[in-house]
């Protein structure tokens, strides 16, 4: 289902309500919205297949969007929020996406962006009138409240990068049924985590996320309400617990940490017993984070694995967790191969990298090398994200490593080779690698292993030019916070940076090195 059933049965229910402001957006709004939406984008000539994007910040217009794309047949982007104007066109070029729709807090980001991105015809702007930008409201409140003749279901196509520098988009086919026929994410959130009309989900994370736009969508496609907040804060998150009597949230463990680092008197200032099903996921949880969460809120919490290829998906529930600390699952989406370099498998206990085999297809969008590349040596098709765990004699996954060593900070993933790629074209670099190292918060923070070019002096200096230089290439998450300077980088013979060895001297304490 989605809103215009709802909308139809439950007018005037809240779809969305935002957690800072208070602001409720009803089945009804959203409803017509998103068939404004679709009309004025269907009048602009886009056809099913067709790609269309968003860069905003968490606000109440975001999943009416979503939905205005989903309902009439196009490709939907959710662009990060905190990219820079280059890393923003790049996507919008490299998608082919026609219309963007931001807001007045992007809209300088926005507007650098499509000076590069010629293919974007209709760029529309949610907020203060902006003469660079198409009025969103003004424009939308030209079209028909009534759905389109035909409705075809659309698809997220959403982007992540890889060892290769630039993010990729991961596409699906679209299947060819009408958006009342369902989408896949309901039968998730609703079979698997039971949520259904009376849920009241929290969603503290950023919307541009794939699992975040995914759950709040597949909560709407249910009737339950979504409540968002514009950004996280520890203490609001339990407030709007208690406030809204929340069922079900999603959380990623830096989440939890900053939690249990509130005084005793504010983590216990509001009730939280409404919680029925804690998700977490996107980052590896610390085994006494957990088991402190669960102490504190009940054996709520559910944790998954997955990418947002979807070529797997792992659960583990808070009771077979609490028997198996430390697993992330079995899955339910696909099954699971540990192989070996060779593309050998492996016996339980061993760890190699994880392919799973079976999943829904997928592609990397205009990157055919790099859906190759993801792919078993042995030719059976199976996919893998990188990862490098194993499975005990039950078949429990466990995860170890990255072998890609990609870093996960706060939840986020950050790509190293992206980071590299803009250092090294700093007139005062010679050599750059970039890797995680532990951070008590964050799990991980971004550390650069710098090497000057000749006559370069290193210092405080040179690491304030460098970070200054990044800041201007790439997303702020994204600039080292820390840096190291070497006289040379490690590379082996055959030119191949061997970065384990600058890396795991940092992880040496620590149980696990993700």
């Amino acid at each position: 289902m989605y809103p215009e059933a709802h909308a139809t049965s439950t007018p005037d229910k809240p779809a969305v309500i935002m957690g800072g402001s208070g602001e409720v957006v009803t089945y009804r709004q959203m409803d017509e919205r998103s068939n404004q939406l679709a009309r004025l984008w269907r009048l602009h000539g886009l056809q099913p297949g067709d790609h269309v994007a968003i860069f905003s910040e968490n606000q109440a217009r975001y999943l009416e969007v979503m939905w205005a794309a989903l309902r009439s047949g196009l490709y939907v982007t959710t662009v990060n929020s905190f990219l820079s104007a280059e890393e923003v066109a790049y996507i919008l070029n490299d998608s082919g996406a026609r219309s963007l729709v931001t807001t007045t807090a992007k809209a300088d980001v926005a507007a650098a962006a499509l000076g590069d991105a010629p293919e974007v015809t209709l760029p529309l702007l949610i907020g203060d009138p902006d003469p660079r930008f198409e009025p969103y409201v003004a424009a939308i409140s030209t079209m028909s409240t009534s759905r389109l003749e035909d409705e075809p279901a659309g698809e997220m196509m959403l982007y992540s990068s890889g060892t290769t520098g630039r993010p990729k988009g991961i596409k699906r086919p679209l299947s060819g049924k009408a958006i009342d026929e369902g989408l896949m994410i309901s039968g998730l959130v609703g079979g698997v985590f039971g949520m259904d009309a009376d849920t009241v989900y929290l969603s503290p994370a950023p919307l541009y996320h794939s699992a975040p736009i995914g759950f709040n969508l597949g909560v709407q496609s249910l009737g339950g309400t979504a409540v968002v907040m514009e950004s996280y804060h520890p203490l609001d998150a339990l407030r709007l617990i208690e406030e809204h009597r929340a069922s079900h949230s999603q959380w990623v463990p830096t989440m939890f940490v900053r939690m249990l680092k509130l005084d005793a008197e504010d983590r216990q200032r509001y009730d939280v017993s409404s919680m029925q099903v804690a998700v977490h996921a996107a980052a590896p949880c610390p085994l006494a984070v957990k088991r402190q969460m669960m102490e504190w809120w009940g054996p709520v919490l559910w944790e998954y694995y997955a990418g947002t290829e979807l070529n797997g998906f792992c659960l583990v529930r808070p009771e077979e967790w609490l028997e198996r600390p430390g697993t992330v699952g079995k899955p339910l989406i696909g099954e699971i191969h540990i192989l070996d370099d060779d593309g050998k498998g492996l016996p339980p206990g061993e760890a190699g990298t994880i392919y799973f085999g079976g999943g829904p297809p997928y592609e990397y969008h205009n990157a055919p090398e790099k859906t190759e590349s993801s792919k078993d040596p042995g030719g059976h098709g199976w996919t893998t994200l990188g990862d490098v765990g194993y499975l005990d004699d039950d078949r429990w996954l466990f995860l170890t490593d990255r072998k890609a060593f990609m870093i996960i900070s706060g939840g986020v993933n950050v790509y190293p080779q992206e980071i590299e790629d803009c250092l090294v074209m700093h007139p005062k670099v010679a050599d750059v690698a970039v890797f995680g190292i532990p951070d008590d918060e964050m799990g991980e923070q971004v550390m650069a292993a710098v090497q000057p070019a000749e006559g370069v002096k290193a210092g405080t200096e040179l690491e304030a030019e460098l970070r200054s230089f990044a800041r201007e290439h790439i997303a702020g998450y994204k600039v080292p916070r820390r840096y190291q300077f070497l006289d040379e980088l490690p590379r082996l013979p055959t030119g191949k940076l061997y970065k384990r060895k600058l890396r795991d001297q940092y992880w040496l304490d620590h149980e696990r090195r993700i």
